[in-house]
């Protein structure tokens, strides 16, 4: 039974919680039973290499849109019958790069435009719907500028349009530079459960199934039927085959014809991919879940995994609230377990829901290989964790409604592991999300002390890795943010505004680690001074209730008073006397009068067991009364003046970074460059 209102209100939020992101994590499991059942292969249809169009839509990819391009140029198809438009939006060298490829294959006979609108109105789907116009074939594929698709892509793929009504073939992503670093491996492993799983549950079913913007087919009729490209949201691709969906189109999904493409090598490049997709799908959802519930011919089952499917990213948001609640029941030494009086079944169904079902997924999914990607599985445990901050900012970004421009994620050309990207253009520096990763990571490590000390070890290692993934990724946004100009004239040094603006980001990344370290080390003290004492008196009001020997209370009321504050009220909005560490003083000061009196009382005597009813009723309030006033502990004035200061050294800090970026794009304009 919890007293604490506050507390009350914070455990049913946990629950909550809890019920969503399991509802979530089951329906996952369902599709992992519907993609692991046999099927046969989907049917094709001889059709004589039909004419198609291949949309390239490019913005600022010096170091991709070339290999692209060849790729494509080199597919093995006729070339009369293969019309390329490479849709430029660039405003850099890619246009250069992109004007001169386009004449070399013109010259060698290849129908290729260098399409230019001179505007990026709609970015990728503006480009699309404007290509759209001029598109007179059956068929459009798209390729993304980091797709290398391969020689036998369209001779594979365009046979399974085998019926009128199949709009969309989607071809899973490789990844060409899967091993290059820890958070390569682990956006494959998430991208292969996307598409081992969930696109082949969903293919040649009632099921939606997305389109993934690149690496597919499009039956133009489709697009034309369905609407065509819409602009309003930061996921086209989602938008549109929903939209023809609905419309009765089918999408299929081939696990078979692999296009390898190029992972985001940089952390704050791969944020910004993340936060794209969380913000775009709730867009989604709030556009066209109205549309997909209303319409009494989708099967009912259909339109529950469309809002899984649009609405799954909430998850993000859900875990942080679960992260942030956590810490504050243990320490209010609320039960949480799934079974009171057996700890060991929380464990064990963490591990049944998580990591232990992954196991028997990645078997299915990987057959022989399926040790070497489980070791990747704890890093994408880590970097998921560390993710949830950055697309709980896109979620709520999409429900309020907020406009933001579609912002590529840069790549490099990254295929060896010796590759090196971090002194070329395009580099994007740590955003203000930054800190917040930082902050909960801190919390975190908080968090886990109070378990530890509160006597509910099981649930550190859970909030140890989610402390861990936030720094994890506040750690590489910093590390991974380079003060370089995109653009550099040949062989001229680096100027003095340059150099400074670089120092000052190595001084100022030190300074946000000792920050960090001073805040934990603040926290640590600050809980063995304040928060600590709290929990050792309650312990000893625990072992009255349990005694019923007076020297053994009378130690144990001695040690609480020694822990407890000689007075004071922790509640400083609007206290209460239960609160009140004089008020407890005062009782347990009484306490130990009675415990003395009812000494010389024969313990056999019925005088003597009343005294000790009354004496184990006392403690117990007094139990009660502790647990009431720790959690006002934490958010003290002294705490929160603290906090506050911390937190805007980090911010003074970040302000700095940016007047030195500032000044770097002004030496760039000076410099005409």
């Amino acid at each position: 039974m919890i007293t604490n209102p506050f507390v009350s209100f914070i455990f049913h939020v946990f629950l909550v919680c809890a019920v969503l992101i399991t509802m979530y994590t089951c329906n996952f499991y369902y599709l992992t039973v519907l993609a692991s059942r046999k099927r046969g292969k989907s049917p094709t249809v001889r059709m004589d290499e039909p004419p198609i169009t291949i949309h390239l839509p490019i913005y600022n990819e010096r170091y991709v849109a070339v290999r692209l391009v060849d790729a494509v140029c080199a597919m093995d198809y006729p070339k009369d019958r293969m019309r390329i438009m490479v849709l430029d939006d660039s405003d850099d060298e890619t246009e250069d790069l992109m004007r001169k490829t386009v004449l070399e294959y013109r010259g060698r006979g290849y129908d290729i435009e260098h399409v230019r609108r001179g505007t990026r109105a709609g970015y990728k789907a503006g480009a699309l719907k404007n290509a759209m116009r001029t598109t007179d074939t059956d068929f459009v594929a798209i390729f993304d500028a980091d797709f290398i698709p391969p020689r036998w892509f369209l001779q594979r793929a365009i046979p399974h349009f085998a019926g009128d009504r199949i709009g969309l073939v989607q071809c899973r992503w490789g990844h060409v530079n899967e091993n290059y670093s820890t958070i390569t491996r682990a956006q494959a492993l998430s991208l292969d459960f996307h598409f081992l799983i969930e696109q082949r549950a969903k293919s040649d079913s009632h099921l939606f199934m997305n389109f993934n913007g690149t690496a597919g087919i499009w039956r133009r009729r489709c697009i034309e039927d369905a609407g065509g490209w819409h602009t309003a949201t930061l996921v086209e691709d989602l938008d549109l085959s929903y939209r023809a969906q609905m419309r009765g189109w089918r999408c299929l999904f081939l696990p078979d014809v692999v296009v390898d493409a190029e992972l985001p090598v940089q952390m704050n490049a791969a944020k910004r991919q993340q936060f794209r997709w969380a913000k775009g799908s709730i867009q989604c959802a709030t556009k066209l879940l109205y549309d997909i519930a209303s319409r009494p011919r989708i099967a009912l089952e259909a339109k529950f995994q469309a809002f899984i499917q649009l609405t799954r990213h909430v998850v993000y948001p859900l875990m942080l609230v679960q992260f942030l609640a956590l810490p504050i029941l243990l320490a209010s030494d609320v039960n949480i377990h799934m079974i009171s009086f057996l700890p060991a079944l929380t464990v064990a169904a963490y591990l049944a829901m998580g990591p232990g079902a992954y196991v028997l997924i990645m078997q299915k999914m990987y057959a022989s290989s399926w040790k070497s990607k489980y070791k990747v599985f704890p890093s994408l445990l880590v970097y998921n964790a560390g993710m949830s901050v950055n697309n709980t900012v896109a979620v709520f970004d999409a429900l309020f409604g907020k406009r933001s421009e579609f912002l590529r994620t840069p790549k490099y050309g990254i295929v060896k592991k010796d590759d090196g990207w971090k002194d070329k253009a395009y580099n994007l520096p740590f955003t203000k999300t930054t800190l917040l990763e930082i902050f909960f990571g801190a919390y975190g490590v908080l968090g886990v002390m109070v378990a530890v000390f509160s006597n509910n070890p099981v649930f550190a290692p859970i909030l140890g890795i989610q402390a861990v993934g936030f720094l994890y990724v506040a750690w590489l946004s910093l590390s991974h943010s380079r003060f370089k100009r995109n653009k550099s004239r040949a062989g001229r040094a680096p100027a003095r505004g340059e150099r400074m603006a670089n120092l000052s980001y190595k001084l100022a990344t030190g300074g946000i680690v000792a920050i960090i370290a001073v805040g934990l080390y603040a926290a640590m003290q600050g809980y063995a001074t304040d928060i600590y004492p709290l929990d050792l008196a309650r312990g000893n009001m625990a072992a009255i209730v349990a005694s019923a020997d007076t020297g053994t209370i009378t130690e144990h009321i001695l040690e609480a008073k020694a822990s407890l504050p000689a007075e004071g009220n922790p509640v400083w909005l609007f206290p209460t006397a239960s609160t009140d560490f004089g008020r407890m003083q005062l009782q347990l000061a009484q306490m130990l009068e009675y415990a003395e009196q009812i000494s010389a009382v024969p313990m056999d005597s019925s005088a003597y067991n009343t005294a000790m009813l009354k004496l184990s009723g006392q403690a117990s309030e007094l139990r009660e009364n502790i647990m009431d006033a720790t959690p006002y502990m934490y958010v003290s004035v002294s705490n929160m003046i603290l906090s506050a200061v911390w937190i805007a050294a980090i911010i003074g800090i970040f302000a700095v970074l940016k007047r030195k970026k500032d000044q770097l794009a002004k030496y760039d304009e000076a410099d005409g460059v």
